[in-house]
């Protein structure tokens, strides 16, 4: 027993909401066929590329990221903590989830009352209140959950006599490639007794057999092109499917656990096939309870009724699997007693076995914790044992990693509470992380660009994206543009239909699917071939677009100097794919003065948005890659005795230096217009693009010379941040009565929290902040991971308050209006988002790698 405060590990910075208590007005989806589960995220748990579950505030499991790639909200009641309590007499249990299954199942159970006014559920929170980063304050509290990834805390309030906090957390630490790969959940439970009376508490934990439900039953499907234009296939997991489950009670010293199994006839697991475990190390003088076999879809009066009235389950053993249409559960318990003033820590953990990844039918990958723990998919208990003993090193791992950032009194906890917090889509984003093969000695990495844009590493969204796995797991990050080294030389002579066009109600023209030299969009889909069938993307044909072998360039280089500038052989393996794919961009100079023209259809980032001519955007870009290609190539040609590789670099860097020549004035010459630069030369429009000069701050931070003069840029910094931020937000807070077009000015009026404001920097907008189309869809968009990217820029150019300013600005978006978890790529004046779960936010930390001298 421990005589310690249970909160004193909480760290003051996390976000944090009351148990149970909802939202009145939470953005809702801009577009009908996107994604939106509503609110109800938390933190995720699991290993990076394992899989991932996740646990909402309201007290449910409801996010299955188990199959890689793939999708499924749904909260399955089965899987769930109960408490039971008895004080003076009086006993009291509860399933700590505050909402009871919507089907009628386990209708024996009694289920935890959550915080709000007037048993509501929903927030009572108002005018300013909605705009606090912090938790509201509900009229009643039963509890608060607490985030900062990866560590999340229940800590529950006014109901039991006890103190009781769980907290969860998954072995992640920076610059761990072991244990991070774990499929592994550690909930560490603290008891506390603060009354003068001794209390007996059972802690019960249950799960349902789910082994074989996370694979798509429908292999290699087709794929279609939805409303939006972008490529989509069907997916049909499982669920349900449990005939044959079986499962296993597991003792060895004071480890309890069950491993949930499958009859199979092969040795050789296919994809959602493999364990499921849960364990428990029990304390000494308590006492250990299970049940191995229950119907977690029936009232479950069979665990409920000996657990409510003593906190005992029945002790059964039965193996017998389920049969056709029948579902088995497992569940165990600790029963203790506390004397006033004692404390008591117990570990509980849940750990999963599912080996295999499988693309399209019969493209298999191992994932890469099978390095550590073999492939067979029966050692869901070794892996839980494994927690039970490690669970403490690793919480200590997670606190040393995150201490010296927390405990900096320069950044405020808003600040600190986004930047962990965003991490979650390394475990949440789809995450592939293969077993180590020759080639890939550390295994193969991706993240998905999004759920709605299912397809891995899109290099224009990691341009931003990637630099928190740049901080912290660079090894990780270096295999991912090895794998673009590899697609660039690589041609798909396949054709297939635009999705721009579809969305026009226009004939698409026909486009190959990968052009030799180019640089892909991504590194492929599920559904295919992740890593070898690259630019699944169909929305645009991004064989034409402009930035993305400039943002290969650009990500090398950086990778290179931010992780020791001495891994030459990495420069020397991307070599030959960066001076073809500048060589393939450089056909696109139709005018031959220097610099490729954008043109035709949308063909950059802002893959809805016209660019035409020389643009700021990409041809700022085109100017810092050939920067760093030279800077690559000499460093290289430093270093090399080959006689032929000298003379081929002597060539590329003497093509690069002269078109670098050619069109560093031009481009300052033809956009500036001494406050900005244009958005391009031929459309004649005056929008202040906000991410203009996104090659100036690469250039900037690889150390290049400044592609365009250094007054000029800090001059169209502050346009950008008067005109996109500023006057922008000023003309939201007006309701939009500037514009003779009242569409967005009735949509804004309505908003219940126009007290937001702002909700960040607008991508396009006059320089007086007024949209030059109220019906545009990118430039009145406020993209979440560029206004983080614009954030580095200005602190990197020392204006700091404005880099806060804008970054609190979109936190408090995410973070107050039930975008926690799921941080979309795009949010709207009209309280809608577009595209969530996104990797490009995670360039939060280019903010604090510039403020704090890391990069």
């Amino acid at each position: 027993m421990q005589h310690q405060s249970p909160f004193s590990q909480i760290p003051s910075c996390t976000w944090n909401r009351p148990i149970g208590l909802g939202w009145s007005h939470p953005y809702t989806v801009r577009y009908p066929s996107n994604l939106d589960d509503g609110p109800w995220h938390g933190m995720p748990l699991g290993g990076l590329g394992a899989g991932c579950i996740g646990r909402s505030h309201r007290g449910d499991f409801n996010l299955w990221h188990i199959d890689g790639g793939e999708h499924i909200f749904q909260t399955i009641p089965a899987c769930q903590f109960s408490v039971f309590e008895q004080a003076n007499g009086k006993t009291q249990a509860y399933a700590l989830c505050t909402e009871a299954p919507e089907d009628g199942s386990l209708s024996a159970w009694q289920w935890y009352p959550g915080s709000g006014g007037a048993g509501s559920g929903e927030s009572q929170e108002e005018g300013e209140a909605a705009s606090k980063i912090q938790n509201p304050k509900p009229q009643i509290s039963t509890g608060t959950y607490h985030a900062l990834y990866p560590r999340s805390w229940f800590v529950y309030e006014n109901v039991f006599q006890a103190t009781l906090t769980c907290e969860q957390f998954s072995p992640i630490w920076a610059h761990n490639y072991q244990e991070a790969s774990y499929p592994i959940a550690v909930f560490l439970w603290t008891a506390s007794n603060p009354t003068d009376q001794p209390l007996t508490l059972s802690i019960l934990l249950s799960w349902q057999n789910m082994v074989g439900w996370f694979t798509n039953a429908m292999k290699s499907p087709e794929v279609q092109i939805r409303d939006d234009g972008s490529p989509v296939y069907d997916y049909y997991p499982r669920l349900g499917d449990s005939q044959g489950n079986f499962n296993r009670l597991m003792r060895e010293g004071r480890q309890l656990g069950i491993v949930m199994a499958r009859e199979t006839p092969s040795h050789e697991p296919a994809e959602g096939e493999g364990q499921w475990a849960i364990a428990v190390d029990v304390p000494a003088n308590a006492g250990a309870f299970y049940h191995a076999r229950w119907n977690p879809v029936g009232n479950g009066a069979e665990l409920w009724t000996p657990f409510a009235r003593d906190g005992s389950l029945s002790n059964i053993e039965n193996l017998a699997p389920a049969q056709d249409g029948g579902q088995v559960g497992a569940a165990m318990a600790v029963r203790f007693t506390l004397q006033p003033g004692e404390t008591l820590q117990i570990p509980f953990v849940l750990s999963w076995d599912f080996p295999v990844t499988e693309f399209a039918q019969g493209i298999i990958y191992f994932r890469r914790y099978t390095d550590f723990f073999g492939r067979n998919g029966q050692n869901a208990w070794a892996i839980a044992q494994t927690a039970l003993n490690q669970y403490k090193t690793w919480q200590q791992q997670i606190q040393i990693w995150q201490e010296p950032i927390l405990q900096r009194d320069d950044l405020p906890d808003w600040f600190k509470m986004a930047l962990f917090n965003e991490l979650y889509d390394l475990t949440d984003g789809g995450t592939l992380w293969s077993a180590a093969t020759e080639q890939d000695p550390i295994g193969q990495f991706a993240i998905l660009e999004c759920l709605d844009y299912r397809w891995y590493e899109s290099l224009d969204v990691r341009l931003y994206g990637s630099f928190a796995l740049l901080m912290l797991f660079p090894d990780l990050e270096k295999a991912v543009l090895r794998a673009f080294t590899r697609a660039i030389p690589a041609s798909d002579e396949r054709t297939r239909v635009i999705g721009y066009y579809y969305t026009l109600g226009a004939d698409s023209p026909m486009a190959m699917r990968k052009v030799a030299g180019a640089t892909p969009h991504d590194l492929g889909a599920p559904n295919e071939h992740v890593w070898e069938k690259t630019n699944y993307t169909s929305y645009q044909d991004c064989n034409q677009w402009k930035d993305l072998p400039c943002d290969f360039v650009l990500q090398v280089y950086r990778d290179f100097l931010f992780t020791g500038a001495t891994d030459l052989d990495f420069l020397q393996e991307c070599w030959p794919a960066i001076a073809q794919t500048l060589h393939y961009l450089k056909c696109f100079d139709y005018d031959y003065d220097g610099i490729p023209e954008n043109g035709g259809a949308p063909d950059q980032t802002f893959d809805d948005w016209k660019l035409q001519g020389i643009s700021a955007y990409c041809g700022g870009l085109w100017l810092a890659a050939l920067e760093a290609a030279i800077a690559i190539g000499r460093m290289l040609a430093e270093q090399s005795t080959d006689i032929r590789l000298l003379s081929t670099l002597s060539k590329d860097i003497g093509n690069f230096q002269l078109w670098l020549e050619q069109s560093q004035n031009l481009y300052h010459e033809t956009l500036w217009n001494g406050q900005y630069y244009r958005l391009d030369s031929k459309s004649g429009s005056d929008i202040v693009m906000a991410d203009q000069l996104c090659g100036q701050f690469y250039a900037r931070l690889l150390k290049l010379p400044d592609i365009v003069p250094i007054d000029c840029a800090k001059t169209a910094l502050s346009t950008i941040y008067d005109a996109c931020f500023i006057k922008f937000n000023d003309y939201l807070a007006a309701g939009g009565e500037t514009r003779s077009d009242g569409r967005i000015a009735e949509a804004i009026d309505k908003l219940p929290f126009r007290s937001c404001l702002p909700v960040g920097v607008a991508n396009g907008v006059r320089p007086d902040g007024t949209p030059e189309n109220p019906n545009s869809t990118h430039p009145l968009e406020v993209w979440t991971g560029i206004n983080f990217g614009l954030a580095a820029f200005l602190m990197q150019m020392g204006m700091k308050d404005a880099a806060l300013e804008i970054t609190k600005a979109v936190v408090e978006q995410v973070y107050t209006n039930g975008l926690q978890f799921r941080t979309p790529e795009a949010i709207t004046p009209t309280g809608t988002f577009r595209a969530s779960h996104y990797l490009r936010p995670m360039a939060i930390w280019a903010v604090y790698g510039v403020l704090s001298g890391a990069l």
